[in-house]
């Protein structure tokens, strides 16, 4: 059980959220949960969560709430058009766990202080996919005041394997980025070296086989590469949602130097705008396969 009987609220149960949530649930935690989709609350209710009928309510009764939603729009809706900002109650900590990048971050950061300054806001986003939120191995990126660390710690041991403290809210925001970047390289590595193996007609499992185990390739490559090889594109982590913070880190760049950055985001972008947003990431793989074939359909068959 949990160390502490703090109420934590959760809005947001998408993937990540939901995962969040049935981890803080399994630490004990007791869980209030909000989604605009009250069907993607009922498995946690018959887990303990409660459920809210607004994401106001749920604020209301908790003495932390975790935002965790798609991008920055969202977050200020949720504040402001769905009252969670006023209904927060005194001394409230509000941990923003959403990818919302520097412009987003510094949007709460102001409103918070125009509108609540006596809640504190925690800016953590987090490194994971759908399953890691739901085994509690996130890796969270937190930053904020240091005295909010003591109330904040049994729901981010919940959450994750690992949280790294970085200094002043904002901090957080600028590692996930930093984060996300080496993400998307290691992913169009992948993509990259799968399609000219494809066009060289090496054998999927040859492939994979010669890889494994190799020090250049990380444990999550290699999980990808045995998806890739199953020909299994579900989201983990959807491609339209990798490419959204992509755009965060190239707005974040300034310069516009990240040439590769840069073209990797066009190419993404191609493959989302087909239709494959909502696959993994990894669905750019067989897109680049069947451009050096020739291909139109993503349901080509794979040939090993």
């Amino acid at each position: 059980m949990a160390a502490t009987d703090e109420t934590v609220a959760i809005l947001g149960v998408g993937a990540m959220g939901h995962g969040m949530a049935a981890s803080a649930l399994r630490a004990g935690l007791p869980t209030i949960v909000w989604d605009r989709h009250p069907e993607a609350t009922r498995d946690l209710a018959e887990h303990g969560a409660e459920v809210a009928e607004t994401a106001a309510n749920a604020a209301r009764q908790a003495g932390i709430v975790v935002t965790m939603v798609p991008d920055a729009a969202a977050v200020i809706s949720v504040a402001r058009d769905q009252g969670v900002l006023a209904a927060l109650a005194p001394d409230a900590i509000w941990a923003q766990m959403s990818t919302i990048g520097l412009a987003g971050i510094n949007d709460v950061k102001a409103m918070v202080d125009r509108e609540r300054p006596d809640v504190t806001l925690l800016d953590a986003p987090v490194s994971g996919s759908k399953d890691p939120a739901a085994q509690g191995q996130l890796i969270i990126f937190a930053s904020g005041p240091d005295e909010s660390r003591r109330r904040i710690t049994p729901l981010f041991d919940a959450l994750g394997r690992r949280t790294v403290w970085v200094g002043a809210a904002g901090a957080g925001t600028r590692l996930k980025l930093v984060n996300n970047t080496w993400l998307a390289l290691q992913s169009e590595a992948v993509a990259a070296s799968m399609a000219l193996a494809t066009r060289l007609r090496l054998p999927t499992d040859t492939v994979v086989d010669a890889l494994d185990g190799s020090p250049i390739v990380s444990p999550w490559q290699a999980a990808k590469l045995r998806r890739i090889a199953d020909g299994e594109f579900s989201a983990q982590f959807a491609l339209s949602l990798a490419l959204k913070d992509v755009y965060l880190a190239l707005q974040a760049s300034v310069d516009d130097q990240l040439a590769v950055l840069a073209c990797l985001a066009d190419e993404w972008q191609r493959v989302v705008d087909s239709g494959l947003g909502d696959c993994d990431l990894t669905v750019v793989t067989r897109v680049l396969e069947q451009q050096g074939a020739g291909a139109t359909s993503p349901d080509t068959e794979r040939s090993s």
